[in-house]
C-alpha cells in the first residue's frame, strides 16, 4: 500500500531595495532557520513551495519592480508552482490596502514591523535571543549591521518616515554582540547602517551616542573594519570625525547624502543647511581626516529646479571634489510635503540632469584615481570574476564605489587583506599589483 508524503515547507526570500531592507530579510531568515524551517535567500533552484517579498516602496521605479515580482509569484502559484506568496516590506507597509484589493492572490501582506506575525503565519515563535544571529545573504567577510530604525527627519522628498516610522536605537549593548557573534563567523567589516546615522542615540539615551557607539564597537577584538553610512549633515555632531581618528579599524570613510547645492533647492527639500554650511563642515572634516573618503548622494528634477541651480551644483562639485558621488531623480510621493508642489520637470530632463552631474564627478574621480599610482594600499579581496580578483580599498563600500582589479601570481584568499600597489586608474576603478 502506498503511503502519500507530506512535502515539508522550503521558504525562499526575495529582498528589493536597500541594504536595510537585506538586513531584515537576513533576520528573518535567521528566526525561520531558529524554528526548524528551511529557509534559503533568492534561491534560483524553485524547489521551495513559499516565496516572502520583502519589498521597496522608496520611489517609482522601486514599486515597479516589487510590484512586478509580486505579480510574477503569484503567476506561480496560480501554475501550481508555489503553495504561498507573502509580501512585506516598505510597500507593503504604505499601500497595504491598496495591494490586498489588487492583488487577492497574495496570502498575506505585513508591515516593516511585523516580524512576528510572519512567524505566526509558520506556527514559529519569535526568539528573542537571537541577536545577531542572521542567514547572512553577503559574502562571508562583510556583513551589514543596522544601529536604529525610522527616521525623524522632515525631508520634503521623502517617504522613508512614512514607511518606517519614527527614529528608534538599538541599545549599544545589543549592537557590540552582534558585531562579536558576526566576526565569531568570519566577519571582518561592518558597514553601519540607519535612516539616520547621526541621530542614533538620542531617544535611548537623550543624547546622540554615535560616537560612543563606535568606540565600543572599535574594541570588538577581530572587526578589522568598520563604515559608516548615511549621515545626515544639518548640525553634524564633529566628535564623530574625532572617533574615526581614535581607532585604526573605523574606515576613513563617511556617506553623506547632501541632496542638492543650491540653498533655494536645500530650502524646498527642508534639508536645515545652506551650501555655505555644508562647505564649512566639509572643510573641518577634511581638516581632521585629511584622508578621508566622502560620499555624497544628490536628487536631480525637484519641483522648481532650475538651470541656474543644476550649474550650481556643478560648481559646488568641482569645487568640493567628493572621492564618490551617486544620483538619483526625484520621484513625487505622495504624503511627503513636496507632494503639494507642481512636479514640472520631464522624465527625460531629470535624468538628463543626472548625466550631466555624473560626468562632471567622473572627471573628478579619474583625477583622484590617478592621484594613487604608485601608492600601496591595504586592499580587501573581495571575490574572482572572469580570473581576476577584485577588491576595495577602506576608501570603497560595497556595490556602490570603486573596485580594486588585483593582479597577483599567487592564490588569494575571498576576504582576505593583501597589500597592493596601484599601477594603473581608470574612471571609477583602481588596478594593481599584489607587493
Amino acid at each position: 500500500m502506498k503511503t502519500k508524503t507530506i512535502r515539508r515547507d522550503k521558504v525562499n526570500i526575495i529582498t528589493l531595495g536597500c541594504s536595510k531592507n537585506m538586513v531584515d530579510s537576513e533576520v528573518l531568515s535567521g528566526q525561520l532557520l531558529a524554528n526548524e524551517i528551511d529557509t534559503v535567500h533568492e534561491s534560483g533552484k524553485r524547489d521551495h513551495n513559499i516565496v516572502i517579498i520583502n519589498t521597496c516602496g522608496f520611489i517609482e521605479k522601486a514599486r515597479e519592480e516589487s510590484i512586478n515580482t509580486i505579480l510574477d509569484n503569484v503567476d506561480l502559484k496560480k501554475k501550481g508552482k508555489l503553495d504561498k506568496v507573502y509580501v512585506t516590506g516598505c510597500l507593503s507597509e504604505r499601500y497595504r490596502n491598496n495591494l490586498e484589493a489588487e492583488i487577492p492572490e497574495v496570502d498575506a501582506f505585513f508591515g516593516t514591523m511585523e516580524l512576528p506575525m510572519i512567524l505566526k503565519r509558520f506556527e514559529a515563535d519569535y526568539k528573542g535571543e537571537l541577536v545577531g544571529e542572521r542567514l547572512l545573504s553577503t559574502p562571508q567577510h562583510y556583513a551589514y549591521m543596522k544601529i536604529s530604525e525610522g527616521c525623524n527627519r522632515t525631508c520634503s522628498f521623502c517617504a522613508i518616515p512614512l514607511m518606517r516610522g519614527k527614529h528608534i536605537s538599538r541599545s549599544i549593548e545589543s549592537l557590540v554582540t552582534e558585531a562579536r557573534q558576526l566576526v565569531q563567523r568570519g566577519v571582518k567589516e561592518v558597514m553601519l547602517i540607519a535612516q539616520e546615522l547621526t541621530y542614533y542615540g538620542l531617544d535611548l539615551y537623550k543624547k546622540r551616542e554615535l560616537p560612543k557607539l563606535l568606540h565600543a564597537l572599535a574594541g570588538v577584538e577581530g572587526l578589522e573594519w568598520i563604515r559608516l553610512h548615511y549621515a545626515y549633515p544639518s548640525k553634524f555632531p564633529m566628535d564623530i570625525i574625532d572617533a574615526i581618528n581614535d581607532h585604526d579599524n573605523i574606515c576613513n570613510y563617511l556617506d553623506m547624502p547632501l541632496q542638492h547645492a543650491s540653498n533655494s533647492m536645500l530650502n524646498a527639500m527642508k534639508r536645515q543647511i545652506t551650501r555655505e554650511e555644508m562647505e564649512d563642515l566639509i572643510g573641518n572634516i577634511r581638516y581632521k581626516i585629511p584622508n578621508i573618503c566622502l560620499r555624497t548622494t544628490l536628487i536631480t528634477g525637484f519641483p522648481g529646479e532650475t538651470r541656474q541651480d543644476v550649474e550650481e551644483l556643478k560648481t559646488f562639485l568641482q569645487k568640493m571634489r567628493f572621492d564618490r558621488v551617486g544620483t538619483f531623480t526625484y520621484s513625487h510621493e505622495e504624503g511627503t510635503s513636496a507632494y503639494g508642489l507642481i512636479d514640472n520637470i520631464s522624465e527625460e530632463e531629470k535624468e538628463e540632469r543626472a548625466q550631466e552631474i555624473m560626468e562632471v564627478q567622473q572627471e573628478i574621480s579619474l583625477e583622484k584615481n590617478e592621484e594613487k599610482i604608485g601608492n600601496i594600499f591595504k586592499v580587501m579581496v573581495d571575490k574572482k570574476e572572469a580570473g581576476r580578483y577584485l577588491g576595495r580599498t577602506e576608501f570603497d563600500s560595497v556595490e556602490v564605489d570603486n573596485e580594486v582589479i588585483i593582479n597577483s601570481d599567487r592564490k588569494l584568499k575571498i576576504g582576505d587583506f593583501v597589500q597592493v600597489k596601484i599601477t594603473k586608474a581608470y574612471d571609477f576603478d583602481l588596478e594593481g599589483e599584489v607587493v
